[in-house]
């Protein structure tokens, strides 16, 4: 059974808008004022190589299939091998390869590909993607890259819930420039889990 990895790079105020500025966004590329150090650059790397596929909504997916396939590097090769899906009501044929569309009610896809796949299946961007994996309580694990800066305006992490999410702080590391680096898990995980052993 596979595990959603949430992983976001999010100013203070919560906002996650173009963080590499391919997007237009005023803000656009916020995230790269910050050094975020060898630890920040290691972890990113680790994450990248321990995920067994990707799952991104349609803007996100659009965006690193037209980015990763011409790099290069550990990072690059990782990406650029993996299964990715991308949920989307519209992509009929995407290029990149190894690339599978989610069509339907996205909480039944997602929770049929955790069944499906083994090992993490990392969730970057995406914002609506994410806000419904939240909602639906599909989320195994989250990553924040915290960087000290409020931006103001812009896409934020989380939109309305349902109800209360509440979390438990599972892992955090402060890297470069005063980047945090937060992991979370839903807080009854454990309860959850060891019922369902």
């Amino acid at each position: 059974m596979g595990r959603i990895v949430v992983t976001e790079f999010v100013s203070l105020d919560g906002v996650m808008e173009d963080p590499g500025g391919a997007e237009n966004f005023r803000h656009g590329g916020w995230s790269f004022e910050f050094n975020r150090g060898d630890e920040g650059d290691k972890f990113k790397l680790d994450e990248a190589l321990s995920s067994e596929a990707l799952l991104l909504g349609r803007a996100t997916y659009e965006g690193f299939a037209e980015a990763w396939p011409s790099r290069e590097g550990e990072f690059a090769d990782k990406f650029n091998s993996m299964p990715k899906y991308v949920v989307s009501s519209t992509l009929e044929e995407p290029e990149w390869n190894n690339s599978t569309v989610l069509k339907g009610d996205v909480a039944e896809e997602v929770a049929k590909l955790r069944k499906e796949q083994d090992g993490e299946i990392v969730v970057h961007g995406s914002a609506r993607l994410v806000q419904t994996l939240i909602e639906d309580d599909l989320v195994d694990e989250l990553r924040l890259m915290v960087f000290p800066v409020v931006l103001g305006s812009g896409k934020r992490l989380f939109g309305d819930t349902g109800d209360k999410k509440r979390l438990r702080l599972v892992d955090s590391k402060v890297v470069g420039d005063g980047v945090a680096i937060l992991t979370y898990q839903p807080a009854g995980a454990e309860a959850k889990r060891s019922d369902s052993e």
